[in-house]
């Protein structure tokens, strides 16, 4: 099976601790022994926003701020790469055709952001399209997609299973805000809703619930299904 996994940034690297680096690169190479083709994404998490944040302070433009924040999910990507070791392609993929070019080599790709205004969750979706994945994977550190935001409503809800376009619907009808119970953005939604790649949004603080979804299909998540 093809599959691209995209890491949160807060996921991967919350703290730069090596440990749960390695542990991200021993679940992936688990995958890759069994014979599963793989593609990884990682995000800036608390680093590109910490950057961010004192980048709009000294004046940069949003743009600026974007290319700051691919920066760091680059430099998150490398951490990934050297866990990898010989696994991985060497240097983070900076494009969708450079990274299908490492999967037809047989190595691991890596990638942070890719351009402007595109978040790394919408570059999972279409390099999933891309490279035509099975399944792509979002380990963020929220447990799935609610019905209102679980950090502060008691109450809320978590679907265990969605349409493509009701994820869209979802992901409209709430302000992106930081802090969202949506842990997918809309762009990433739209690309799901046009490929009809199945995908599963899980609690990545663990990364053996990846191997758990990829391998048997188990997984304590939401699942995005591809409409009829």
């Amino acid at each position: 099976m093809k599959v691209v996994v995209s890491v949160g940034g807060s996921v991967l690297a919350p703290d730069l601790e090596p440990d749960r680096v390695a542990d991200y690169a021993a679940a992936l190479q688990s995958l890759d022994e069994a014979g599963h083709t793989l593609g990884a994404v990682v995000g800036g998490g608390p680093t590109a926003r910490e950057y961010i944040g004192t980048a709009r302070e000294l004046g940069a433009n949003e743009i600026e701020l974007d290319q700051l924040g691919i920066a760091v999910t680059r430099l998150n990507s490398r951490l990934l790469i050297a866990a990898l070791d010989d696994r991985a392609a060497p240097a983070p993929a900076e494009s969708y055709d450079t990274g299908r070019e490492a999967i037809r080599r047989g190595d691991i790709p890596v990638l942070g952001g890719v351009v402007a205004a595109q978040t790394t969750d919408a570059v999972a979706a279409a390099f999933a399209e891309y490279v035509g994945a099975d399944l792509l994977v979002y380990a963020t550190s929220v447990p799935g997609v609610y019905d209102a935001d679980p950090s502060t409503d008691a109450g809320a809800t978590r679907f265990d299973q969605l349409t493509a376009g009701e994820l869209v619907d979802i992901i409209v009808e709430t302000e992106m805000n930081a802090g969202s119970n949506v842990p997918v953005d809309l762009l990433a939604a739209k690309v799901i809703q046009r490929s009809g790649i199945r995908t599963v949004v899980l609690d990545g603080t663990d990364p053996q619930r990846v191997v758990d979804a990829v391998r048997r299909d188990e997984f304590d998540g939401t699942e995005i299904l591809p409409e009829a």
